[in-house]
Formats: structure tokens, C-alpha cells, sequence
């Protein structure tokens, strides 16, 4: 099977023929981009019988890229007032829902006859009657995912981050993320309001992560288990409960610890967790774990950073011990829009970090001394991605 390199392609064929390959995939790529920049060549292949299809999906596909903020503050509105949650059991009038949301009127009912007719266009909704709504298939499941309005509420300061994007990829301004997620740059001393809320909003997404995480890899024989950069303790919470007979420890920053240590005690795990505070730029990571496990960490980290921890993680490791690595990752020679897209730029709004692929991951790794490293294929690759490693000596 060949294996792909960062520009797709197949390592296993002679030099010659790759460039043969990358040179002819090139002018098809320029031949191909010429006639779709052609205003004309639009005109014709949106009217002509075996290329309006294609044309069609092409331009509704661009339009949407056009128009996806309005559709994600049509959902941000929508979780907002409520209707999804006064939708959740049954069809209502326009005029019943205005009179309910939030305890009042507080939306004249021709305005909210947009957001819902708006919303019935995304599939939040479905429409009933001229007047009637129902939820919708995302709508349901909108109210079905954890941490989600924490999220698009957190986006308003990723929104004004972006709000000129050439600026941002100039490096121009003090973005707000940068100062929201100061936890980065490792100081303890975090201002315990400003710990609440990052840990606050990690743990409330963390249900997802740990679920495709769990179900990704084993954590069976784990007699300990150390999440690094744990935050307020969501994740090992969802540990404990798969896997009653492992022991818990957390690392991370002392204004967060103490969010941790109140989870643990309101989670019954008092007696099995403990929080240790510290900071893993400057501190060696605690002792005594046959599994680590770094969830939503190293995407804030530059690569020094990374291998610096990594190396730290190797050393706090007995032989036979084991890493877990769990966050969003770049798709490398298939960028994705998790990955890719979002994280790319949500990382440059952070000033640190970056989303790096499976195969940047297992460079690192090995860098730092770890083997047997292998990708672990998760349901939803968008909520997170998931690689394990072994220290074998």
C-alpha cells in the first residue's frame, strides 16, 4: 500500500515518474482553473444539459461559503431565545412561541417568522404551515450535544478576531483569543476568574472528546492514569466512570487544580483523584501513571513546546507505559474543515499553537523516544483525533 507524503504523493514510485505525475496534475490543475475563472465558461456550463448539474451544486456550494456566517448566527439566535428547547415537544405558532421565549415577547413575531423560515432552511427547523415550526434534524440534535451554546457563545470573540482576517494573517492587533487562553504561555499564577472560564468552557466540550477519545483506544490495564493539561477534570470524570478500578491524577496550572479538586470531590472521587498544580514548562511531570494522557494540549503549542513536553511525558513513564494523544488534528494531504479550516485560524488567533497532522504527531513522538505509535480511527474526526504511543525501553 503506498503510503502519501505531505503533497500526496506516492512515495513508492520512481522520482521520475512523481515528477512526470506532479507536472502533468499541475497543468490539468491550470487548464481546469482558467475555464472555471471564465465568465463566459459559467454561462455555458450552467445552461449546457451535461455540465448544469455540476455548474449548479458548484455555485450553491461557493454561495454557501458566502453566506455561513449568517448561518451560524441563525443557530447562535436560535439557541439563545430558547426555541429549540420550546420546540422540544411538538409543532408551535409563530405567535406562541413570541410569547413564550425567555418568559416574554421579547421578539415581535414577523421577525421571528424570519429566524424560524431561516432556521427551516438549515434543517434547525421544519415548517409546518405558514405560521407552524417543529424542530428540525439539527435542531434535535443541537439540543443533544453537549457544551455547544457555551461554544457559539464563546465564538463572539473568535468572530471579532476575524472580523478582518488579512489582519490576523499579518500578525496585526492584539487578538482577544490570545488574551482569553493566556494559560498558554505557562505562568501559574492565572487570575482564578479568567482559570474558571477557559476550564469552564474545555470541560463543557469535553463530553465529546472524551467519548470518541474512550471509544478509539483501550484504556484496559491501566492501573493509573495522568491527564496533563487536565483542566477541571471532565475528562478523567468520564475515565473514572469507564473504568472503575483505575486511579486518577491531574496536572495542571494551580488556579485550575482547584476546579478540578472541586469536580473530583462533587464526583465522589476524592478518594481515587488527586490534582497536583504546576506548570508543564517549568515543573517535571508527576510520577507514578502507566498512562498519560494529553487531551486538547499540544494544538496550543508551538513545536518546541511539544517536544519539550513529550520528553517530560517519556520521563515520567515507566517502561511499557503509555501516551494518549487526543485533539483536533490538520488532514495533512486532505486538509479538513475541523482541522484545517477552524483550528488553523483559531490557533492563529491564539498566537500559539497550530493543528498538525497524524503524521506530524508521530514525528514529534519519535522524536522524543517514543514507539509503537499508532492512529486510532475515531467516529467523528471533526470533535477530535486520537494517537497512542509506547515508551518500550
Amino acid at each position: 500500500m503506498a503510503l502519501a507524503d505531505d503533497q500526496g504523493v506516492a512515495r513508492v514510485l520512481p522520482t521520475g515518474v512523481r515528477r512526470a505525475l506532479s507536472v502533468l496534475t499541475e497543468r490539468l490543475a491550470a487548464w481546469r482553473n482558467r475555464r472555471i475563472a471564465s465568465s463566459d465558461f459559467q454561462t455555458w456550463a450552467s445552461g449546457f444539459p451535461l455540465t448544469r448539474g455540476v455548474a449548479r451544486r458548484e455555485a450553491a456550494r461557493l454561495y454557501d461559503l458566502v453566506a455561513g456566517f449568517t448561518y451560524s448566527q441563525t443557530l447562535l439566535a436560535c439557541l439563545e431565545l430558547g426555541v429549540f428547547e420550546a420546540l422540544r415537544d411538538g409543532p408551535r405558532t409563530i405567535d406562541d412561541l413570541a410569547a413564550d421565549l425567555d418568559g416574554g415577547p421579547v421578539v415581535d413575531p414577523e421577525r421571528l417568522g424570519v429566524l424560524c423560515q431561516a432556521a427551516a432552511a438549515l434543517d434547525l427547523l421544519e415548517r409546518v404551515s405558514p405560521r407552524r415550526y417543529r424542530l428540525g434534524p439539527l435542531g434535535a440534535a443541537a439540543l443533544g450535544a453537549p457544551g455547544l451554546l457555551d461554544m457559539i457563545r464563546h465564538h463572539r470573540i473568535f468572530y471579532r478576531d476575524l472580523a478582518d482576517p488579512v489582519a490576523l494573517l499579518r500578525g496585526e492587533g492584539d487578538p482577544e483569543l490570545s488574551r482569553f487562553w493566556s494559560y498558554v504561555d505557562g505562568q501559574r499564577d492565572q487570575p482564578d476568574g479568567q482559570a474558571v472560564a477557559y476550564s469552564e468552557l474545555m470541560a463543557s466540550s469535553q463530553t465529546l472528546v472524551a467519548e470518541e477519545t474512550l471509544r478509539a483506544v483501550s484504556f484496559e490495564g491501566a492501573r493509573r492514569v495522568l491527564d496533563v493539561g487536565g483542566g477541571a477534570g471532565a475528562f478523567l470524570t468520564h475515565v473514572a466512570s469507564a473504568y472503575p478500578s483505575t486511579e486518577l491524577m491531574l496536572f495542571d496550572l494551580p488556579a485550575v487544580v482547584r476546579e478540578a479538586e472541586r469536580r473530583f470531590d462533587a464526583a465522589g472521587l476524592a478518594g481515587r483523584a488527586r490534582a497536583i498544580g504546576g506548570s508543564f514548562h517549568e515543573d517535571p511531570i508527576p510520577g507514578g501513571a502507566d498512562l498519560i494522557t494529553l487531551v486538547r494540549v499540544l494544538y496550543d503549542h508551538d513545536d518546541a513546546v511539544v517536544a519539550s513536553l513529550l520528553s517530560k511525558v517519556r520521563a515520567a513513564l515507566p517502561v511499557g507505559g503509555r501516551v494518549v494523544l487526543s485533539e483536533p488534528m490538520s488532514g495533512g494531504a486532505r486538509p479538513s474543515r475541523a482541522g484545517d479550516a477552524y483550528f488553523g485560524f483559531y490557533t492563529m488567533a491564539m498566537t500559539s499553537g497550530r493543528p498538525r497532522s497524524p503524521e506530524r504527531h508521530a514525528a514529534l513522538l519519535e522524536a522524543a523516544g517514543f514507539e509503537a505509535i499508532r492512529t486510532h480511527k475515531t467516529v467523528r474526526p471533526f470533535i477530535t483525533g486520537v494517537i497512542s504511543a509506547r515508551k518500550v525501553r
